[in-house]
């Protein structure tokens, strides 16, 4: 057994569960036991009670935005830092790129990694087993001969700081499991082969980490790009305007040392801490998540202090899904990911030996398993009060879902001032596609949102773990 493989048994909570407190329990029975008595109402009322599911749903979502609002009100005063000439420390960086069948992006990807103010010391395209023409253009690109599979290949001629690894498809957790000895960097930067980053984005990486000790696994800020199709341009209008929020959201909860989201797409991690914990969970369907659990657990565990970060200075455009059915399969993985992780990691739900991660952000998560089911819940009640003709009663949750329109408006317009004195990024979100998608969003990409989630529900309940390929437009 190699070290990685004795690290990551020593510390996922998959293979040793911890005990899990009483609040853990009652909490997430509760949440499933209220959303069943909400529901009960729609029967036993015939008053605005009857809806209460919805009622709980959109207050749920309306304190999350206030709490989020509030952890991030320092970026209001948020001054980009200049970029250094150089970072402090001259920390060592290596790339890694997982791709299976993605040869339409792989130069331009590679290229973009090329072209860094501050180049990576060492890049490893890793080819998890790819069946389309990624060896010829990886030969033509690199000139270099395919290698064998599990073999790592020379340095390209044309790009001293580029290899070539080739692996039997098994997964990208796996692939960057198996890439990572290669690599004796003080960074490890994970970058989806169809993301590209911006120019500065590992001299931004290297100065953060310079400046920032602690901090052992930071994402940074990703824009979507989707086909451009209509389908395609409409769900990146979306998408453009969850990515800001979400990342908006990301900062608050950093600010409370509870961020746990961290990007696969682009992710940075500190080496000997991703090596510490057994680098990623082949088994997870979301391995960029469950891995941050693992890094602050273990820093709980062993007091390292560690912590996660958002960097609004490293920057990236990636490929998001342009059509409903790539879009599905992609929340259902994320989703079915996240219960996964959830469930794996309920001894810190409510434990108060994690801080604020265990006793405000774990309970967070918990109720969050259930926000798909509370919302789709709400719609169907609505469009059978509509079709039964209630009308008194329809014209009661049509004011609720007006007020919280206007107030998800509002906070849309506040997210994009804090997202670009943040990030710099204006030409990315224009005022009125923001105003056009809060307006629209409630009765359409939301819902499509929940519908995903709802099958990831089913897909973690049936203990599947094969999702299908999800189909994207290779237009990064």
């Amino acid at each position: 057994m190699n070290p990685l493989d004795v690290a990551f048994n020593r510390c996922s909570p998959r293979l040793l569960p911890r005990k899990a407190p009483v609040f853990s329990y009652l909490l997430t029975f509760g949440v499933t036991l209220l959303w069943l008595g909400l529901l009960s109402r729609a029967f036993a009322s015939h008053s605005l009670l009857a809806w209460s599911a919805g009622i709980v749903y959109v207050s749920y979502d309306t304190l999350l935005i206030i709490l989020i609002t509030l952890t991030s009100l320092p970026l209001i005063l948020h001054k980009r830092p200049q970029l250094h000439a150089a970072p402090l420390k001259n920390l060592s960086v290596g790339v890694i790129v997982p791709a299976f069948n993605e040869a339409p992006v792989l130069v331009r990807t590679l290229k973009a990694l090329i072209q860094q103010k501050s180049p990576a010391d060492k890049i490893i395209l890793a080819d998890d087993g790819s069946t389309d023409n990624s060896s010829q253009v990886l030969e033509q690109f690199l000139q270099l001969n395919t290698p064998k599979k599990g073999e790592l290949s020379a340095a390209s001629p044309r790009f001293s700081n580029i290899y070539w690894l080739r692996l039997p498809h098994r997964g990208k957790a796996q692939t960057l499991n198996h890439t990572l000895p290669y690599l004796h960097t003080d960074l490890i930067v994970t970058v989806d082969a169809d993301t590209r980053l911006d120019q500065a984005a590992l001299q931004e990486a290297k100065t953060y980490f310079t400046d920032h000790p602690r901090v052992v696994a930071a994402t940074g800020i990703l824009t979507p790009q989707c086909a451009p199709h209509t389908k395609g341009k409409i769900l990146e209008l979306f998408q453009r305007y969850e990515y800001i929020r979400n990342f908006i959201s990301r900062y608050s909860f950093m600010r409370v040392d509870s961020l746990l989201l961290i990007s696969g797409a682009l992710a940075i991690f500190k080496r000997d801490s991703l090596v510490c914990v057994g680098g990623f969970d082949p088994e997870c369907l979301v391995e960029d998540y469950e891995v941050i659990h693992r890094l602050h657990r273990f820093s709980v565990e062993h007091q390292q202090d560690w912590h996660t970060a958002v960097i609004g200075s490293v920057q990236g455009i990636t490929s998001s899904p342009s059509t409903i059915g790539s879009f599905l399969k992609q929340r259902r993985r994320w989703f079915a990911g996240f219960l996964q992780t959830q469930h794996w990691n309920r001894d810190m739900i409510g434990n108060p030996k994690f801080k604020l991660l265990g006793l405000l952000m774990m309970p967070i998560k918990t109720f969050d398993t259930h926000q798909p089911v509370y919302g789709l819940s709400a719609f169907t009640l609505l469009l059978w009060y509509v079709l039964s003709g209630q009308l008194s009663l329809v014209l009661g949750i049509l004011s609720i879902m007006l007020s919280k329109v206007m107030f998800d408006s509002l906070y849309h317009l506040w997210s994009i001032l804090l997202y670009r004195r943040w990030t710099g990024l204006k030409h990315t979100s224009p005022i009125a596609y923001a105003l056009l998608s809060s307006l629209l969003e409630p009765f359409s990409f939301q819902l499509l949102r929940h519908l995903g989630a709802t099958l990831g529900w089913f897909h973690f309940m049936t203990g599947q773990r094969q999702w299908g390929k999800e189909k994207r437009a290779h237009i990064v």
